[in-house]
């Protein structure tokens, strides 16, 4: 599946070109997610700002509306786009895509089977840490989706390292000797012998669940199919507020969101 009509990749540096996106920050740290172009304009309640205003400006610069409203304007990070990018399905929170790299043990090259893309913020973490990803993805509208938003931040060449199939990994996985295999389904444990059967000794399983039972019924497959070493952990990610002596957490916080259930796969005994 390809990504037909993305834009080009992102530059990281040098002045903001038509083509490209940009994060405005007003004065409320409020983001407003914009695609550059010739021509173009951003409304909102505080007025029009020509895009003309940013394009070949440099990151970082400060710009106004016609009604004097102050934005602070930059290359968006893979977090804010993730959380303005268009969805199609509920996206894996930022807090936790660093937790998934670092869990799973995402390296440049690794061989990655993804299933359930949703709307691809999970395959960007893992692109962007380098690795080929093969995504299986039910819905064909779903799949669409992800690659849209992926080659939109990450550019069309990034098509080399990233496969998609519209099908049903409760079905079966082609690929062998992988590396990696992530899952952000509602029933992994029926992915747990297909897993075993396509990834490597030493390889890695990672599970992505919203609720305990879930996670009680993984863990159980696990432990039947030759998986090891399996832990369960949550995040959580709290704010503080901080002007200059008044220091305090944030009343709000981003609480439960998933569990991640990662496993190594053991080498048959002799």
């Amino acid at each position: 599946m390809s990504g037909e009509g993305a834009p080009e990749a992102p530059r990281p540096r040098g002045p903001f070109a038509a083509g490209e996106r940009v994060v405005l920050f007003d004065s409320k740290s409020r983001r407003y997610l914009v695609a550059l172009a010739e021509g173009g304009e951003f409304h909102s309640h505080a007025g029009v700002l020509p895009h003309a205003e940013l394009i070949g400006r440099e990151e970082g610069t400060v710009v106004r509306s016609n009604r004097g409203a102050r934005y602070i304007a930059v290359r968006p990070t893979l977090a804010e786009v993730v959380l303005k990018m268009p969805r199609g399905a509920q996206v894996i929170y930022p807090k936790d895509l660093g937790p998934i790299l670092v869990l799973g043990d995402v390296f440049p090259g690794a061989r990655v089977l993804e299933s359930g893309l949703g709307s691809g913020a999970l395959s960007m973490a893992l692109l962007r840490a380098g690795a080929d990803v093969t995504g299986y993805e039910l819905r064909e509208d779903f799949a669409r989706r992800a690659v849209s938003n992926v080659t939109a931040f990450l550019g069309e060449e990034v098509l080399a390292r990233y496969h998609v199939e519209v099908r049903d990994v409760y079905e079966g996985i082609g690929p062998r000797d992988l590396d990696r295999v992530l899952l952000d389904l509602p029933e992994p444990w029926r992915v747990v012998e297909h897993a075993a059967a396509a990834l490597r000794p030493g390889g890695i399983l990672l599970s992505y669940l919203p609720t305990v039972p879930q996670v009680m019924a993984l863990r159980e497959a696990l432990d039947k199919a030759g998986f090891a070493l399996a832990e369960t952990v949550e995040v959580m990610q709290r704010g503080w507020h901080i002007d200059g002596q008044s220091v305090r957490p944030d009343h709000r916080m981003v609480g439960h969101t998933g569990f991640l259930t990662s496993a190594r796969l053991l080498a048959l005994e002799p």
